[in-house]
């Protein structure tokens, strides 16, 4: 005879959130003057404009690795309908041709990445970590309380 199944505990209710989840705590830093509040997050902006350029460069390599996968197709087709002479041409001058000097773009962007970018978000960090505690966004939760308060909400906690 088999053993009887193992009873199946209960499930229990999913917790809700904690008293201290993210939303709810106040992030303002209330200890740091404005002028600071305000230049640490000038910077953390700059960085994400640099966030958003380095999207706009994936972007630049996408469609450039793209657009040189459509001309070897048509290159092909070229061949195919009798225009070899032309599709030769066009393979020599443009085909896997580089994009700046000596680089394809995915050397462009590791280039970025390696230099301007690193430095960039590593420096953000760094005036984050000394400034503020290594918080991040406390001018944005400063505008947040502010905002909830004149809208006549609690400035932090559960709702709309």
């Amino acid at each position: 005879m088999a053993p009887a199944p193992a009873p199946v505990a209960a499930a229990a209710p999913p917790p809700g959130p904690a008293p201290e989840a993210a939303w709810a705590a106040d992030r303002t830093a209330a200890e740091l003057d404005a002028d600071t509040v305000h230049a640490v997050g000038k910077i953390s902006e700059a960085l994400e404009w640099v966030e958003r350029a380095r999207g706009h460069l994936y972007a630049f390599h996408q469609m450039s690795g793209h657009a040189d996968l459509m001309l070897g197709s048509a290159l092909e087709e070229l061949d195919n309908a009798g225009h070899g002479e032309i599709a030769e041409r066009l393979r020599r001058d443009l085909l896997g041709r580089n994009v700046l000097d000596g680089r394809w773009t995915f050397q462009v962007i590791e280039e970025y990445d390696d230099g301007y970018y690193r430095a960039f978000a590593e420096s953000e960090r760094m005036v984050r970590d000394v400034l503020a505690g290594g918080r991040r966004h406390v001018y944005e939760a400063r505008m947040k309380a502010s905002e909830r308060e004149r809208a006549g909400r609690p400035a932090f906690g559960p709702g709309a």
